[in-house]
C-alpha cells in the first residue's frame, strides 16, 4: 500500500482547462466521552494554566473545554464543540501532483478514521517531578529538562484519552464521515502551556493504531455523545453503573466492531505504525469572520472556505477568464485558483478577536465551511501551535509577531522614492535616467532585472540564472553604478536560489551551476542525482539551504554584487521546492517545501546583517549606504528574516483575482498576517499575447496602478514579461509626466513612511491597513475586500480599479470622531458609517485625511511645496 504518490504533470499539455477541485478528507465529526468519575460533574471546573489563563471544563450538553484569559475571564479564546471530539485521526492516502511550481494535493483514499474521543483525565502538572509518561521527546519535556534555563510556566494541563471508531463506510464522497475502516483505537495527548502573558502553546500527539480489538458486536457511539446516552445504548453489556472504562493500555467496558478483517489484516502486515492526519476540531460563532492565512488574493475573510496553506505559484489567471481557460489547456492547472499564493501562512485573527496559529512545516487545511465549528486538518500524527490573547487587531497582530518575529527597519533611500524598473542594458539605462531629469521625478533606484544578460528561448527573452554582470549587455558596469551613485541614486539587481547551465554562455566568467554541482550543494533526487527542475524553456538545479555549506557559498556570490556597489535585489522564487526531492538534512521534503522560502530568505538577511556590522566597524562609514533585498514566497516566520515583500506577478488587468484588485487585496491580508511591508509591481507583470486571448497593459492601467503604489511602502516600477505589448512609464510624455507627479505624490508622505517603517519594526503593524484593523466593530468594514485601505492611522485611500471610471464610491467607517478631508477639494466628510460618491480623475486619487491630524496637515503641505496642490 503506497501512502504518498507524487506525480510530475511539468510536460502535460492539452488539459482539461476546467479542472476539478482536488478530493480531500471529509470533515470528520463523532462524539465525545467523558470519564465521569475523574472529571467532575459539577461544572464549569477551572485548570489553572500558567498565571494568566485557566483551562475550563463544563460537562453540560456532552462536555467541553475553553480557555480564558484572567483579564477577561468569561471570554473565551478558544472552546470546544459540546459533545463533540476536538481530536481525531485518520490513515489515508494521499496523491500530489507537480508542475512547474504548482502543487495539488488530493486524499486518493482512506484507510481509517478514528472519529470519536474519550476524555480519560484533565491533569494539573505543577512541577516536572510530575511530568507523566509520554511519547519520547514529543511534548518536549527531554528537550526542556536537557536545556538549562528553559522550563515551562508551570502549571500545564495535560489532557488523555482516546481516538476510536465503531462504524465503517465503504464511500466517503460525502462531506461529514462518522468513521472508516476497522474498528480502531489510538491514545492522544493534547498539552496546554502558557507561553508568555498573552499566548497559550498547545501540542496535540496521536500514538500508535491499536488493531487488536476485542471483535463482539458494539452499536454505534452516534448520538448525543454524552456519556449517560452512551452507557444507555451499552446497557445490555454493561448492567451496572458504568464508571471509567479505559485505561493507558486500551479501552475498556465498551467493544470495537472490526467489520473488515481483510482490510485489518493488510494494514497490520504493512506495519503502520501510526496515522498520518490529524484534526483539530473547535468551535465558531456563525458570524465570525475570519482574516489572515498570509498573502492571500482573492478574498479578505475566509468563513465558509476550506482554506489550504502550502507554498505555491499563485498561478496565471487564479479564476479570471479567459486566461485561466488558456494557462489550464495549455499546461496542467498553471491557472491555480482563489487559494493558490507565493506566501501562505497558518495563522488567522477573527471579529471576535480570537487568533491561532500552527507551528511546524507540515501541509494543512483549515476547513471554514461549517458555520459552528473550525477544523484543522494536519498532514502528520502530530500539531502545534499557539492560542493568542488580544482585545483589538492591532494587538493580536503584535502578539503574532512578537513571536515569529518582526521585520527590521528599512533604510531611507528605498523609501525616499520611485525605484525604476529597466531592461535593456547600459545605454537604456543612461537614456531613461537622462529623460527622467527632465521631469524632475524623485528616484531612490535603478532596479536593472536583466543584469545577468539575457538569452532567447523558446517562450521569449530569458534572464541568465548565472549570477554575475553580463559585461557585453551592461558594459562600464561600474562606472554605471558609480555615477548613479554620486546622484544618490542605488542599482538594485536581480537573484535566485536556482542556477542554469551556463555553458552556451559566451562571455560568463563562472558557471556557477557546475561550481554548486560540483560542492554538491544541489538538490538531489531520489536517486542521489542532481534534481534538474522544469522552468518554463529550461531546467535548473536548486540550491539545497539544508546544507551547511551553501549559505557560505552563496553570500561570496552576494559579496561580488555589492562590492560592484549594488544595494539591493529581488530574491526571487523559493516556492518551488519539489516535494520528492532528496535534501543533506534527511528532512520530509513536503514539510520543508513550506520551510524552503523561509531558508532562502535567512541566507539573504544573514549576509545583509553581516556586512552591516563590517561596514559599520569603518571609520567613513555611511548610515544611510544600507543594504535591501525583496521577496516573494513566504511562510509564517517570513516576516523575521525578509526585509520588504512584493506580491509576485499580477496579470495586467482590471480582473479581481489576479489583476490589479489582486494586489489590493493580497497587501492587506498579508498585512494582517505580519508582513509588514509589501508592495507589487506599478502595471502588472504578466501579459499574453495568444492568438485569441490579449492581455496587454494599458496606459489607463498603468496610470491607476501608479496611483495604488503611490500609496504603498515602495513605489517600484516593472516593464513586464513581455514589454513590449505593455504600455511603460517611459512611454510617452503623458506617461512620463503622470509617473513624475505620483512619485512626487509618494515622496510628500516619507515623513509618515518613516514613522510607520519604525513602528512596523517595534510592533509588527502594517504599513499599509485594512480597516477591519482599527474599526473592528463596524461589521460594513468586515465586508470590504479592495475597495479602500488605511496608510496607518491617518490616512485613507480609495484607488479607481476599474476601466473607465473616474469617480470611486468611498466609505467612512463608524467609530471615527475626525473627519475625513479630501486632499483635493479640501472637503469634509464627518458622517459616521456612511458612503459618498467621490470624483477620482486620472492624476487625483480619492485620498482623505484625519481633519486637523498633524499628518495630514504635513502631507498637504508637502504637496503644495511639491507644486501637486
Amino acid at each position: 500500500m503506497t501512502i504518498l504518490k507524487i506525480s510530475k504533470k511539468h510536460h502535460k499539455h492539452l488539459n482539461n482547462p476546467f479542472p476539478s477541485p482536488p478530493t480531500s478528507l471529509p470533515l470528520l465529526q463523532g462524539n465525545l466521552l467523558f470519564n465521569s468519575q475523574t472529571l467532575r460533574r459539577s461544572s464549569p471546573h477551572h485548570f489553572p494554566l500558567g498565571s494568566d489563563f485557566h483551562l475550563s471544563w463544563t460537562s453540560t450538553d456532552g462536555g467541553s473545554l475553553s480557555i480564558h484569559h484572567r483579564s477577561h475571564p468569561k471570554r473565551a479564546l478558544w472552546s470546544t464543540l459540546a459533545g463533540h471530539p476536538f481530536v481525531s485521526a485518520a490513515l489515508a492516502e494521499t496523491e500530489v501532483e507537480e508542475s512547474r511550481g504548482s502543487f495539488l494535493v488530493r486524499d486518493t483514499k482512506l484507510h481509517l478514521v478514528c472519529n470519536h474521543q474519550t476524555i480519560q483525565e484533565i491533569r494539573v502538572i505543577n512541577n516536572h517531578d510530575q511530568l507523566p509518561d509520554s511519547p519520547s521527546g514529543f511534548f518536549g519535556f527531554d528537550r526542556k529538562l536537557d536545556s538549562p534555563g528553559t522550563q515551562f510556566q508551570f502549571p500545564i494541563v495535560l489532557v488523555t484519552g482516546w481516538v476510536f471508531n465503531t462504524k465503517t463506510r465503504t464511500r466517503i464522497s460525502q462531506r461529514e464521515c462518522e468513521g472508516k475502516g476497522p474498528s480502531t483505537c489510538a491514545k492522544y495527548w493534547v498539552l496546554f502551556e502558557q507561553k508568555n502573558s498573552d499566548q497559550i502553546g498547545f501540542r496535540v500527539k496521536v500514538g500508535q493504531p491499536n488493531f487488536e480489538l476485542s471483535t463482539k458486536a458494539c452499536p454505534s457511539s452516534g448520538g448525543s455523545g454524552r456519556y449517560k446516552g452512551f452507557r444507555r445504548r451499552l446497557g445490555r453489556f454493561q448492567k451496572r453503573r458504568l464508571r471509567w472504562f479505559w485505561s493507558f493500555a486500551r479501552p475498556r467496558g465498551f467493544v470495537l466492531v472490526s467489520s473488515s478483517e481483510e482490510e485489518l489484516e493488510e494494514l497490520k502486515a504493512q506495519e503502520f505504525k501510526e496515522f498520518n492526519r490529524v484534526c483539530l476540531t473547535y468551535s465558531s460563532d456563525e458570524n465570525e469572520r475570519f482574516f489572515g492565512f498570509g498573502e492571500q488574493f482573492s478574498h479578505m475573510d475566509f468563513k465558509g472556505k476550506r482554506v489550504p496553506i502550502l507554498v505555491q505559484e499563485q498561478g496565471i489567471g487564479r479564476g479570471d477568464q479567459p486566461i485561466t481557460f488558456a494557462a489550464n489547456l495549455i499546461s496542467y492547472r498553471a491557472g491555480g485558483d482563489w487559494s493558490t499564493t507565493y506566501a501562505p501562512s497558518p495563522f488567522y485573527m477573527t471579529s471576535k478577536m480570537r487568533s491561532l496559529y500552527l507551528e511546524g512545516y507540515e501541509y494543512s487545511v483549515f476547513d471554514l465551511t461549517k458555520h459552528d465549528r473550525v477544523q484543522i486538518q494536519i498532514h502528520g500524527n502530530s500539531v502545534e501551535g499557539r492560542i493568542l490573547h488580544g482585545t483589538s487587531p492591532s494587538e493580536l497582530i503584535q502578539c503574532f509577531t512578537e513571536t515569529i518575529g518582526r521585520p527590521p527597519k528599512l533604510p531611507d533611500w528605498i523609501i525616499s522614492g520611485a525605484v525604476v524598473g529597466m531592461q535593456g542594458g547600459t545605454e537604456s539605462a543612461r537614456h531613461i535616467w537622462n529623460e527622467l531629469k527632465t521631469y524632475d521625478a524623485p528616484i531612490s533606484a535603478f532596479w536593472l532585472q536583466d543584469w545577468v544578460g539575457q538569452r532567447e528561448t523558446l517562450v521569449g527573452s530569458q534572464l541568465w540564472w548565472n549570477w554575475e554582470v553580463d559585461s557585453t549587455r551592461y558594459r562600464g558596469w561600474k562606472e554605471l553604478v558609480k555615477d548613479l551613485s554620486a546622484q544618490h541614486i542605488r542599482v538594485m539587481t536581480y537573484c535566485n536560489p536556482c542556477l542554469a547551465p551556463c555553458h552556451e554562455k559566451p562571455n560568463r566568467r563562472r558557471n556557477l551551476f557546475e561550481e554548486a554541482k560540483k560542492l554538491d550543494i544541489l538538490v538531489k533526487d531520489r536517486h542521489g542525482e542532481t534534481y534538474m527542475v522544469p522552468n518554463t524553456a529550461f531546467d535548473v538545479g536548486m540550491l539545497d539551504l539544508t546544507h551547511p555549506d551553501t549559505g557560505s557559498w552563496f553570500k561570496q556570490i552576494l559579496r561580488a554584487m555589492v562590492d560592484d556597489g549594488v544595494r539591493g535585489w529581488m530574491a526571487d522564487f523559493g516556492e518551488g521546492l519539489p516535494v520528492d526531492a532528496t535534501l543533506y538534512s534527511g528532512e520530509d521534503p513536503i514539510s520543508a517545501h513550506n520551510k524552503y522560502p523561509e531558508l532562502w530568505a535567512k541566507i539573504n538577511r544573514e549576509f545583509v546583517d553581516e556586512w552591516k556590522s563590517i561596514r559599520s566597524s569603518e571609520e567613513n562609514e555611511d548610515p544611510e549606504d544600507a543594504l535591501v533585498f525583496f521577496m516573494r514566497a513566504g511562510y509564517r516566520d517570513s516576516p523575521k528574516w525578509g526585509m520588504l515583500f512584493w506580491e509576485g506577478d499580477q496579470m495586467v488587468s482590471w480582473q479581481t483575482n489576479d489583476g490589479i484588485k489582486s494586489a489590493v487585496v493580497g497587501l492587506l491580508s498579508s498585512g494582517l498576517s505580519g508582513y509588514a511591508f509589501n508592495h507589487s509591481d506599478i502595471g502588472g507583470y504578466c501579459a499574453v499575447n495568444l492568438p485569441f486571448i490579449n492581455y496587454r497593459r494599458s496606459e489607463e492601467l498603468l496610470l491607476r496602478w501608479m496611483e495604488l503604489n503611490a500609496f504603498t511602502t515602495v513605489f517600484r516600477t516593472h516593464e513586464g514579461n513581455k514589454p513590449s505589448c505593455n504600455s511603460q512609464f517611459y512611454s510617452n510624455d503623458r506617461t512620463l509626466s503622470h509617473f513624475a507627479r505620483l512619485a512626487k505624490i509618494y515622496k510628500a508622505w516619507k515623513f509618515y513612511r518613516i514613522q510607520l517603517v519604525q513602528e512596523a519594526a517595534e510592533r509588527g503593524l502594517p504599513v499599509c491597513r485594512h480597516l477591519f484593523l482599527h474599526y473592528p466593530d463596524d461589521e460594513h468594514v468586515h465586508n470590504l475586500t479592495y475597495q479602500e485601505f488605511l496608510i496607518g492611522t491617518e490616512i485613507l485611500v480609495v484607488p479607481v480599479l476599474d476601466k473607465g471610471k473616474n469617480n470611486v464610491k468611498a466609505y467612512f467607517p463608524r467609530g471615527e470622531t475626525s473627519c475625513w478631508e479630501h486632499i483635493w477639494s479640501g472637503k469634509q466628510y464627518s458622517k459616521q458609517g456612511s458612503e459618498a460618491t467621490v470624483d477620482a480623475p486620472i492624476g487625483c486619487p480619492a485620498v482623505f485625511v484625519k481633519t486637523g491630524s498633524i499628518v495630514g496637515q504635513t502631507f498637504l503641505k508637502n504637496l503644495t511645496d511639491l507644486k501637486i496642490l
